[in-house]
């Protein structure tokens, strides 16, 4: 076994084109990032209203939040009857804990779920924003 006699490549030896080249490219990118949103958002914040021009769009986000709300109430709903069910045969405290558990974090989501198209409804009309206007996202 021969030892090598090369030094070991270290932070304080190595070349400096490696450690600009590191710190230039977040600069890079920050400078995408900046150029992207002054040109590329342009364009999205001149039109005022496209949803609510559009025929038929208001009523299809009506239609698909009413839709995904009532699929996650009744989503609810079987996942709260079959950790009820699977509470009934478990044996260990740790299993119903963690079935306890299961079932307070499906009724969070759902409370998120039934509360967040309200509140965008009327928290984005306070905001004056477009779709706001144009769109009830209350599911009921």
């Amino acid at each position: 076994m021969s030892q090598d006699n090369t030094p070991s490549e270290t932070a304080s030896n190595r070349p400096d084109s490696q450690s600009t080249a590191s710190s230039r490219l977040p600069r890079q990118a920050m400078f995408i990032v900046v150029a992207l949103s002054l040109f590329a958002v342009e364009p999205a914040a001149a039109q005022t209203n496209a949803v609510c021009s559009a025929d038929n769009l208001p009523s299809m986000i009506e239609g698909f939040f009413q839709l995904t709300t009532a699929l996650g109430i009744v989503g609810l709903a079987v996942v709260w009857q079959a950790d009820s069910l699977i509470e009934m045969f478990t044996i260990t405290p740790d299993q119903k804990k963690g079935l306890k558990r299961h079932k307070r974090s499906a009724m969070k989501s759902a409370v998120v779920l039934v509360a967040l198209g309200p509140l965008y409804t009327v928290a984005g009309s306070m905001m004056n924003l477009p779709l706001a206007q144009c769109v009830d996202l209350a599911p009921w």
